[in-house]
């Protein structure tokens, strides 16, 4: 490494990361870039969201081959580098006929990635339901998906917001790895700015974007994070109890 201070100074670092020139120049470029970040980022929670779902109850399945393919799905996919997946998608596909636009191909690789690490969070919620409330809703009559629709997904669900916010704050962030194939986002409009110019200042700006966006997820999963822990919530199966204790009281009143 090596450190030449006599090259450093304040007006050399204003113009070099803070060029209100350069920045006026680039920004137009900025909204479209931003746009595409949040699409990407947005798409790939979502379908994140419902495949993750899918692959979490797969995961806790009583069918050991069931268990065993979606538990290699979530291994697979948590075990590679995002970055790995991304190439791999754009360029190898092309080699058996398959192409996707630069895009797509960013945004199919965030989502299926996304998808893994989701599942685990849904089956650390689910897998948190007190088994006594399972065994509670099943002595009340209620089918395995019965239980599993009306105790214990209402409740994970509940549990898993914070950390499903951190992974939405993951995702803005990821999300500029699909600047090496070419998606105009919000790094590549950087990275073009800077090689045209030779001056860092867009990636101070676009560093600035990302904070905006990512300092007040972050406050709002703290925030749900201490109100989960503070409120607590009362079980489905204590609810339950209670409702039907309430209706046994009324119905002689009723008659």
């Amino acid at each position: 490494m090596e450190i030449d201070f006599s090259q450093f100074s304040i007006e050399r670092l204003i113009d070099r990361f803070f060029n209100l020139e350069i920045i006026r120049e680039w920004a137009h470029l900025l909204p479209p870039a931003l746009r595409n970040t949040l699409l990407i980022a947005s798409l790939s929670f979502v379908v994140g969201i419902v495949l993750g779902l899918f692959v979490a109850l797969g995961s806790i399945s009583r069918r050991t081959w069931v268990r065993a393919l979606f538990r290699a799905y979530i291994e697979f996919w948590r075990g590679i580098p995002l970055l790995v997946a991304i190439l791999f998608i754009h360029f190898s596909f092309p080699l058996i006929g398959i192409r996707f636009e630069p895009f797509v191909s960013g945004t199919l690789a965030l989502c299926l990635q996304s998808a893994a690490f989701t599942a685990e969070i849904f089956r650390a919620g689910i897998e948190s339901v007190e088994r006594g409330q399972v065994e509670g809703a099943r002595s009340l009559g209620l089918s395995y998906r019965n239980t599993m629709r009306v105790a214990v997904l209402p409740q994970a669900f509940r549990r898993v917001v914070p950390p499903l916010t951190n992974e939405l704050v993951t995702l803005v962030k990821d999300s500029s790895l699909v600047a090496v194939i070419g998606v105009s986002e919000l790094l590549r409009v950087a990275q073009v700015a800077t090689g045209a110019t030779f001056n860092a200042s867009m990636y101070t700006v676009v560093a600035a974007v990302y904070l905006t966006i990512t300092l007040p997820l972050t406050y709002l999963a703290r925030r749900l994070e201490k109100r989960l822990v503070r409120r607590g919530s009362l079980s489905w199966l204590e609810a339950e109890r209670q409702r039907r204790s309430v209706m046994r009281h009324r119905a002689p009143m009723a008659v």
